[in-house]
């Protein structure tokens, strides 16, 4: 005979006792082994209800004494248990595993706590007190089933559900991990702490919550192996969970739903803290005593059988999504009618497809199919499992595994007990469920870290950045005034003094040679900060192309920021770059014209007062040599003044040159300083961020 234990290590010395729930007669059937004569038999009267410790009935499970309820003292209420678990689970009480045989002519012994019995067993439900809330109980599931269990053939083919409340078992070793799969969660951990300043808290929020359940599994049991059956309204789950068991834990019937909470079945001691976990109450934990076969084909097992995934009530839809995502593996229960439910497939199946390798289907009711009707709805079945995008463990591959079975029956529940015996063995699903978490979640993350496209910020870019800065702070312009200032003080230096006279007059109004003129007019400032604004919106476009969202709206807001105080920073600059005040300096060559252009101006003044003191008659009459003179000193003047250009070309426009060259590099450095750092900084972030999701994920992304 099989029977089941409670799981609840906890003291219970001020709670009721199960078989007495309600009243005294029942009490008697719930003891009995299930006896269905036990349902059948009528009330006894007054004279057969005897006190403190006398028969109450008679039946095919033998003699049965119950206890009156009205009394509630501690010392009576722990006697009664120590004696109904030595009794009613017979020698599972003491550890053998071995329950007492119906018909065997005896029963458990439970000591009265009550000096007066009730006179029928409807007295005693009415005097029976009422359970506080939160008592450990449950005497209504138990004797659900046992009131059920009077269809069955004999109470010899049905097993005893029976309470059991042992010693705490030590603590179960911790979890392990491997290295590949710690390795993927330190580098979420790193991945969402980078992204916390650009990222909202929402969109981080499930790998948050994937990185605390693995910290959290981790600390609990490596040993044990949580698997969930689930499954739609009359899928049959429940009666799969107890043919699994072997005991009757869960109730079933017609009425909808029939499973209202959910219950934890396990195979070994030690899974409390993981039931704990679940948030599964004491009273609804169970240990089923098989025998030793049995138990070492599950031993690891903790089976849950959770409520209706569709059921109309929300806080049963609530409990099961909650505990879903807690389980190490699940067990989706199917039957031919809901097989290819939407929502079943929208809602549950299709965002767990990642989640295959730790997933069974089994299709239930098989028997309801007649002749080959069951390959093809299986067939059908794994179709729409492969459109859901769920990898099937078929020829080896892993994968979902999908198999038909009828928990009436029993046909194909050997096979799944065998498959369940093995997986759970194997002491990887805990592992393979939190891998699966971080894909998901990792999955989930992607459009916010790669998009595919090429991104970065090119030298192309940056030199027209530089361009426009410099376009903005006038270098060009500034560049062609001081090789016009070279020029022109050139000039100055070889002209003729007649020349230099005639330009002197004609530049009295011009600025100081070598000078900048400052922009004052207020259109000029205008026109410079729009064009600088311009440009770091032009490159703030060029950085952000090709990030994810959220990247690209920080390297914009990191541009925005380096863009303010920027005109005024490029004039301040501009200012202390641009050409000395005073004259351009000057080449060696200079003197020698200067001298040569003297002489030409002398011997034009000599030979201008020759021709002056012959007219006088102060000189002898000699026209030749004064005109002469002056003929040279005028041509030989331009001549040298037209050769001292041509010689300053070149130097004027290195000057140029040099002029532009210094005010590009100022007006590029402070761009650099205040826009384009800021926005390699922001990119170099996200290659960062994007190199740790790629460790993440266990693959490079580019």
């Amino acid at each position: 005979m099989t029977a089941v234990t409670d799981e609840d290590h906890t003291d219970h010395s001020g709670h009721t006792d199960n078989t007495g729930r309600e009243d005294g007669g029942r009490a008697a059937q719930d003891t009995s082994g299930g006896d269905p004569s036990a349902e059948a038999a009528p009330p006894k009267t007054t004279d057969q209800a005897q006190v403190q410790g006398q028969p109450v009935g008679d039946g095919p499970a033998g003699h049965a004494r119950v206890s009156d309820r009205g009394g509630e003292d501690t010392t009576g209420r722990a006697e009664s248990r120590t004696e109904r678990r030595g009794g009613s689970d017979g020698e599972a009480g003491t550890g053998s595993g071995a329950a007492p045989r119906a018909g065997s002519g005896t029963a458990p012994r439970t000591e009265s706590r009550a000096e007066a019995r009730p006179e029928s067993p409807a007295d005693a439900r009415a005097d029976a007190p009422a359970d506080p809330p939160g008592v450990w109980d449950d005497g209504l599931i138990a004797r659900r089933v046992n009131e059920g269990s009077a269809a069955q053939p004999s109470a010899a083919e049905q097993p005893a559900v029976a309470e059991s409340r042992g010693a705490a078992a030590p603590p179960a070793a911790p979890l392990l991990y491997d290295g590949r799969l710690r390795s993927r969660l330190d580098s979420l951990r790193e991945l969402v702490g980078l992204s916390r300043t650009r990222l909202d808290s929402r969109t981080l929020a499930e790998a948050g919550q994937v990185l605390d359940e693995a910290t959290a599994r981790r600390k609990l049991s490596g040993q044990h192996t949580v698997v969930a059956i689930a499954g739609a309204t009359g899928s049959g789950k429940s009666q799969l969970f107890n043919t699994l068991a072997g005991v009757p834990i869960s109730e079933t019937g017609v009425r909808r739903p029939t499973t209202a909470a959910p219950i934890a079945c396990t195979w070994s001691d030690g899974a409390a803290s993981l039931i704990d976990r679940l948030g599964i109450p004491g009273r609804l934990r169970r240990r089923p005593v098989q025998s030793p076969e049995a138990e070492a084909q599950l031993r690891g097992l903790v089976l849950i059988d959770l409520p209706d995934h569709d059921s109309a009530a929300v806080q049963h839809r609530e409990q099961v999504d909650r505990i879903l995502k807690l389980v190490d593996a699940v067990v989706w229960v199917v039957d031919p009618e809901k097989y290819a439910d939407a929502v079943l497939h929208e809602r549950y199946l299709r965002p767990l497809a990642g989640h295959a390798e730790v997933m069974f289907v089994v299709l239930n009711q098989v028997d309801r199919l007649p002749g080959e009707a069951a390959e093809l709805v299986l067939d059908d079945l794994r179709r729409l499992l492969d459109e859901d995008g769920i990898a099937l463990g078929e020829y080896g591959e892993p994968g979902a595994t999908v198999l038909a079975m009828s928990a009436l029956t029993g046909d194909g529940v050997g096979e799944l007990r065998e498959l369940l015996g093995q997986f759970v063995a194997e002491r990887g699903a805990a592992g393979r469920r939190v891998s699966a978490d971080v894909d998901a979640a990792a999955g989930r993350l992607r459009p916010v870290y790669v998009t595919g496209l090429r991104t970065g910020l090119s030298e192309e870019a940056r030199d027209e950045f530089a361009d426009r800065l410099a376009d903005a702070v006038g270098a060009t312009a500034a560049g062609e005034a001081a090789e016009r200032a070279w020029l022109r003080n050139a000039n100055r230096a070889c002209g003729t003094p007649w020349l230099r006279l005639w330009r002197w007059c004609q530049d009295s109004g011009d600025s100081p040679t070598g000078r900048l003129p400052v922009r004052t007019q207020a259109d000029e400032e205008a026109t410079a900060r729009q064009r600088v604004e311009q440009a770091v919106r032009t490159v703030s476009e060029r950085a952000s192309a090709g990030l994810p969202a959220p990247w690209a709206q920080a390297v914009r807001e990191a541009a925005v920021r380096g863009s303010q105080g920027l005109p005024e920073a490029l004039d301040e600059l501009a200012a202390r770059a641009a050409l000395p005040t005073g004259r351009p300096p000057r080449p060696g060559w200079w003197p020698v014209a200067v001298m040569a252009q003297a002489a030409m101006t002398l011997l034009q003044i000599v030979g201008g007062l020759w021709l002056v003191g012959q007219i006088a008659g102060i000189m002898a009459p000699n026209l030749g040599v004064p005109v002469l003179l002056m003929v040279a000193g005028i041509i030989g003047g331009p001549l040298v003044e037209g050769s001292c250009r041509m010689a300053a070309r070149g130097p004027a426009r290195r000057y140029g040159q040099d002029a532009e060259r210094r005010l590009r590099e100022a007006a590029a450095g402070c761009g650099r300083a205040r826009v384009l750092d800021p926005l390699a900084a922001e990119l170099l972030r996200y290659r960062e961020v994007r190199e740790q999701y790629g460790k993440v994920v266990g693959a490079g992304v580019r």
